[in-house]
């Protein structure tokens, strides 16, 4: 990564998940100092604001299969615009969410950016989910299940077409990490699609510098750039309890750290986000903390 320009996007959306409170995700990962951290490792960063965003109050779920679908569509739309300028602008986006929905937007965005160059980018996804639903296949109807399966071309097609083609990105660039609870039709679509996984038990079995290594070498594969993707609940709920949809064993503080120092490293990361932070059910602003730290560890902060 070369850029020493850093543009923030927040985007205040809990349309796509089951429950209130990530739309302050990214209130909370300002306040925790992310503009701060990130000038003390040299960066100029330029805070974009938020995305607007309805809230669900105002408006009525529609379709059960798949709730507040075009305001997630229009919301997704907005932000492909504004990462994809980011990137000609030449800054490196972090975009905060949000629910994981939000991703949708950001890798169009990403996406049109590169194919306008006739390159692509990979894609590594930590989640303690598979965000491998459809409306066919969902069992709640809520988009933060969906995204994605959406980046990859299945869903509904005001997500799909986003930016006006599919998929955004090839399932063989593509890598979920620290997977440990699937739907049961996610495993049969995430078998189909192709998508390189590494579940908490290859992660358990190979250690975390395995995973990472191979999986930038899959993300990394003909493609420009790495894009990461965090959901915060891929961390462990006892270190990071503030996000809507905790699952015991998650990473470990030190795995999370060293995942993204790694892919520091590399030097492949190109964009990056992070979501599902939820102050209403965190402690003292400690997962945005750490939401910071990880951010910080992706952008080359080291212990030495």
């Amino acid at each position: 990564m070369g850029l020493k320009q850093v543009k923030i996007v927040g985007v205040p959306m809990d349309l796509g998940s089951g429950r209130r409170g990530v739309d302050m995700g990214p209130s909370a990962l300002r306040i925790a100092g992310i503009r701060r951290e990130l000038e003390r490792l040299g960066y100029t960063v330029v805070d974009h604001g938020d995305i607007s965003v309805p809230i669900p109050e105002t408006q009525h779920h529609g379709d059960p299969r798949a709730k507040y679908l075009p305001e997630i569509a229009e919301t997704c739309e907005s932000l492909c615009k504004v990462v994809k300028a980011c990137m000609a602008q030449q800054f490196f986006p972090i975009v905060l969410g949000g629910d994981h929905s939000v991703a949708i937007g950001t890798i169009s965005g990403l996406s049109a950016y590169y194919r306008e160059r006739s390159e692509k980018i990979g894609l590594l996804w930590f989640d303690a989910h598979g965000d491998m639903n459809t409306p066919e296949t969902t069992p709640s109807g809520n988009i933060h299940g969906m995204p994605l399966a959406v980046c990859l071309g299945y869903g509904a097609p005001p997500l799909v077409e986003i930016a006006g083609y599919s998929p955004k990105v090839s399932s063989e660039n593509t890598v979920l990490i620290g997977v440990r609870n699937l739907d049961p039709y996610e495993k049969k679509l995430v078998h189909d699609a192709g998508v390189k996984v590494f579940t908490m038990r290859d992660i358990d079995e190979l250690g975390m510098k395995h995973v990472i290594l191979e999986a930038l070498e899959v993300a990394g594969w003909g493609t420009s750039g790495i894009h990461v993707s965090i959901d915060m609940d891929v961390v462990d709920p006892g270190v990071a309890g503030g996000v809507g949809t905790p699952v015991r064993g998650g990473l470990s503080y030190r795995e999370a750290h060293l995942a993204m120092e790694l892919i520091a490293d590399s030097g492949k990361l190109s964009s990056l986000e992070l979501m599902e932070v939820n102050p209403i059910l965190d402690h003292m602003n400690a997962t945005a903390e750490l939401g910071v730290e990880l951010i910080s560890s992706a952008m080359g902060k080291s212990i030495l």
